[in-house]
């Protein structure tokens, strides 16, 4: 089964534009360096009654919406080697001590096994 990392983080709805662009870019770097997938989305239906809304867990507040993001890998020593090569990656590197566009301090992340893929 694959290996996935994911990641939940709130983002100013003004800085949309400004994080895809370097969405963009850092999904290149992971995909040339052997990530098989490369995924950010950004809340759309986040107020559903009776469950709790990923609003909370991210902490977005008011003027913030929720990206919820994933990246595959062949395994955890597949991800563990991707991931050394994209940290060492120029590209990536130039990016290290600029403005983002969200906090990075709030940025949830995790590396799951899968157990279902259906």
């Amino acid at each position: 089964m694959t290996y996935v990392d994911g990641f939940l983080l709130p983002l100013p709805k003004k800085n949309l534009a400004a994080y895809r662009a370097i969405s963009r870019k850092v999904g290149r770097v992971w995909r040339e360096h052997g990530a098989l997938e490369f995924r950010e989305c950004v809340g759309d239906d986040l107020d559903v009654q009776g469950v709790l809304s990923l609003k909370q867990p991210a902490g977005a507040g008011r003027g913030e919406t929720v990206m919820f993001s994933w990246i595959v890998f062949r395994s955890r020593a597949h991800r563990d080697r991707v991931n050394a090569k994209a940290m060492k990656d120029p590209r990536l590197l130039a990016m290290c001590g600029k403005q983002m566009p969200f906090d990075c301090k709030r940025m949830a992340y995790g590396g799951f096994k899968m157990v279902v893929d259906a």
